[in-house]
């Protein structure tokens, strides 16, 4: 009797233990409705979602250890892929992202990137979860616009929404993002200008806004961003000039402004900057290239192809420290192409196009 008594009082207590040490019915319930809006048709990635315990073994789910609340939603096609031996079949799930996630208080990662039919809107209340340090929906069929409650997430250090079908303005409340390290919205509908108080976003070391419609200059604001070292605005509307202050960020690397309608002057600050790779291609600049490369001058890439530029090139930039590729095709340039680096590796593919360019790599002048 004793010992009956002693199993069951143990069965019951290895019960009890199991359930506290479960996730809350409130996350799995809003798990289930996450999971009920999708359909994945070949893998059977939520085959594992079985049980109580949304923390143990549920696929791309992880848990607060002490708390059991769950913490990640992680599902990245690429990385399916990757370990998948059907990934011929891979990389497809279809359906939304249902506004119950926003019940998953204490989340602070959600993944859902390259299923490439996910649809519907990013639901709005995604505002609310006040822990979210990564979204990441990238590669998605996602429409509607960026939610206007974004800029709530005060401890948001990546927001990736690109290559979807998301369109509207990019919220003011955005430059609220002041952890924000890494912002990526390029392939999208997006429309309107870069906040003036864009630069309030200090942290950033990315920004990707290629291939929307957005309009306008590029606010001064932006020299702030002292740790920027990536900015790509190309194949948008922006216009105006192209401001100086962009040669003066001591860490910018890569300016990408190509397929726009800039106009004026190259600033002579972006010939001997940091900056390695320089696209200003498909614009309207016109003037000079600034005759100011030396020792600093370092480009991996620059091209200046199809636009208005006129006169010689400059003979300084035989003293830039590399020039890896050039390109200063579709232009008005004249003269002598300079002997020597970096032109000895180039081709004529560089510099056809303009009024009266002429030498090596071209007919002789």
């Amino acid at each position: 009797m004793a010992i009956t008594f002693l199993y069951m009082l143990s069965a019951t207590l290895l019960y009890l233990s199991s359930v506290s040490n479960a996730c809350p019915p409130s996350d799995r319930a809003a798990l289930l409705a996450f999971r009920a809006a999708l359909d994945e048709p070949h893998l059977g990635l939520f085959n594992s979602w079985k049980g109580t315990d949304c923390c143990h073994k549920w696929y791309g789910i992880s848990c607060d250890p002490g708390t059991h609340r769950v913490t990640s939603i992680n599902f990245q096609a690429e990385a399916v892929d990757a370990i998948s031996e059907t990934g011929f079949r891979t990389g497809f799930m279809t359906g939304s992202i249902s506004p119950q996630i926003c019940k998953l208080t204490e989340l602070s990662t959600l993944t859902m990137a390259d299923w490439k039919g996910i649809s519907g809107s990013i639901p709005p209340c995604v505002g609310s979860l006040s822990r979210l340090r990564i979204l990441n929906l990238m590669g998605n069929k996602l429409a509607g616009n960026i939610p206007a409650g974004i800029g709530r997430l005060r401890l948001l250090t990546v927001l990736n929404a690109a290559f979807n079908q998301i369109s509207g303005e990019i919220p003011p409340s955005l430059t609220n993002l002041t952890s924000l390290t890494h912002l990526d919205l390029r392939n999208n509908l997006i429309s309107g200008k870069i906040h003036k108080n864009f630069g309030e976003l200090k942290k950033l070391g990315r920004v990707l806004l290629s291939n929307n419609n957005l309009i306008g200059a590029i606010p001064s604001s932006i020299s702030q961003i002292y740790r920027l070292s990536e900015l790509d605005l190309s194949a948008n509307r922006f216009s105006g000039q192209i401001p100086p202050f962009l040669g003066k960020m001591e860490v910018l690397a890569t300016l990408n402004l190509d397929g726009n309608r800039f106009s004026g002057a190259i600033p002579a600050t972006l010939i001997s900057s940091s900056v390695s790779v320089l696209n200003l291609s498909r614009n309207g600049v016109d003037g000079e290239i600034p005759d100011a490369f030396g020792p600093r001058s370092y480009f991996m890439v620059m091209d200046l192809s199809y636009n208005k530029l006129r006169g010689k090139i400059p003979t300084s930039i035989s003293s830039a420290a590399y020039i890896g590729h050039l390109d200063v095709s579709r232009n008005h340039l004249c003269g002598p192409i300079p002997a020597g680096p970096p032109f000895d590796h180039l081709d004529e593919d560089s510099f056809v196009g303009n009024d009266c360019l002429c030498g090596k790599p071209l007919m002789g002048c």
